[in-house]
């Protein structure tokens, strides 16, 4: 299953965003209204919950300077990958949009489309907060 955000363009440099998402701390700042857990594991890991979801663990994999950001569940029970592609538009402007790529059944993919998608929307329309 592969899931596209709308692009949106930020007022900051691809490098000081590419800096902020290899933070994992900035990552509740980009997190939805109805989060009900966000906690920091390590350098390169965290775990948050929404409302009615399980709980999700995210470690932050490999990473292309000023361009990529690659995050990845860190539990083979939904092995996911999450995408920050940054684009730079100008010197204080970004164009960034999230994929998120899943292998699930078709039953589970139906279920979690729609709330993936809107989370991965959520985190786009965010990234002015960092």
């Amino acid at each position: 299953m592969n899931l596209e955000s709308p692009k949106v363009t930020v007022a900051k440099s691809a490098e000081y965003l590419y800096n902020a998402l290899s933070d994992v701390k900035n990552f509740e700042k980009l997190m939805p209204e109805n989060i009900a857990k966000f906690e920091v594991l390590g350098d390169d890991i965290f775990n948050f919950g929404l409302k009615g979801m399980p709980e999700i663990k995210l470690r932050l994999k490999e990473g292309v300077p000023h361009s990529k950001v690659n995050l990845a569940a860190a539990s083979d029970k939904l092995p996911f990958t999450l995408t920050a592609n940054l684009e730079a538009v100008a010197d204080n402007s970004t164009g960034v949009q999230l994929v998120f790529e899943g292998e699930f059944n078709p039953m589970m993919a139906m279920m979690i489309k729609g709330p993936i998608s809107k989370f991965i929307e959520t985190l786009a329309e965010n990234m002015n907060k960092l």
